[in-house]
């Protein structure tokens, strides 16, 4: 049985330094639990807090119809229960019951060190550990997809331009994702934020005649590096730069003691490209929460349906 105070947080009330506190400290601290971070991606987040923020729960919510929901918000994979230890199911169920007190609705993704049989499915991300040589790394590595890669003459550089990943991103990806103007604008303020605070690295592959190939921004905290936003154009592509873009990151990035968050897919073309990387398989859940109405669960599949396809029926 589990048996602590958990506590309803609303966001003008949340202590923001021990918040920040408890991310840092937490067994399964991630960059997208830190304050600032939500701040920018769910400005109107609340929180569930255990005891004086031993461990915390943000709550991005959301509302429609009148009726307030909680979504997972764009571009920030993983929240839930962020603690000392893994969180057993106990832990999980009790802070999912506190959530259901004050929401008929969530589609939310909890994170990889939260139990939960009662996930409606696990999701999948990949992982790999940069705490020893680039040859032991690269040892692990595909042999078919090494060789591709050292046959490439290509150049690997840094990047600045923050903007000019974000505008790539939307002038190639924009039709295959439904992102609203106003959370590309949130992306953007929040990248600005993370390149001041040291915490943005911009990476990108181009042709000795100066064609750009491929370009990422991946983020940093003081556990893993976050591949986050990822641009290939058509003729890098032919050229698998996306390839050697990451080949080079895990490079520069080795013997350091961090993770490289691939940041994973649940389509399988995605996760063999990682796996390619010989990395470490780090699902996490996610919950379905509905105890709408009839006739309100019956609005929002059809409302579903015709926003995303049968794609994102069978979430």
């Amino acid at each position: 049985m589990f048996d602590v105070e958990i506590k309803y947080v609303h966001h003008v009330d949340i202590d923001k330094v021990k918040w920040d506190r408890c991310i840092e400290n937490a067994i399964n601290g991630l960059i997208y639990g830190y304050s600032y971070y939500l701040d920018i991606m769910s400005k109107d987040w609340d929180a569930l807090v255990m005891n004086d923020y031993e461990a915390v729960m943000p709550l991005t919510w959301n509302r429609k119809w009148g009726i307030l929901y909680l979504r997972q918000p764009v571009f920030t994979q993983q929240l839930g229960i962020f603690a000392p230890a893994f969180v057993e199911n106990d832990m999980t169920n009790a802070f999912l019951k506190k959530t259901m007190e004050e929401f008929s609705f969530a589609e939310i993704n909890l994170n990889y060190a939260n139990r939960c049989s009662h996930a409606t499915v696990m999701r999948s991300n990949n992982i790999l550990l940069l705490d020893r040589s680039f040859n032991d790394i690269e040892d692990n590595f595909k042999t078919d997809f090494v060789k591709k890669i050292k046959s490439n003459d290509l150049i690997y550089e840094a990047g600045e331009n923050v903007e000019e990943v974000i505008s790539l991103f939307i002038k190639n990806y924009s039709k295959r994702i439904h992102v609203s103007t106003e959370d590309y604008q949130n992306l953007l303020s929040l990248y600005l934020l993370l390149n001041k605070k040291g915490q943005l690295l911009i990476r990108k592959v181009r042709s000795h005649d100066g064609q750009l190939l491929s370009i990422s921004i991946f983020l940093r905290d003081s556990r893993r590096i976050y591949y986050v936003l990822s641009v290939t154009l058509p003729e890098g592509r032919t050229k698998q730069s996306n390839y050697f873009l990451l080949y080079y990151v895990i490079r520069e990035y080795s013997n350091r003691n961090l993770i490289f968050d691939f940041e994973g897919s649940d389509i399988p073309s995605i996760q063999l490209f990682f796996k390619k990387f010989g990395g470490i398989e780090q699902p996490f859940p996610f919950v379905r929460i509905n105890r709408l109405p009839i006739f309100l669960r019956t609005a929002k599949r059809v409302y579903d349906y015709y926003k995303f396809g049968k794609e994102k029926e069978r979430l």
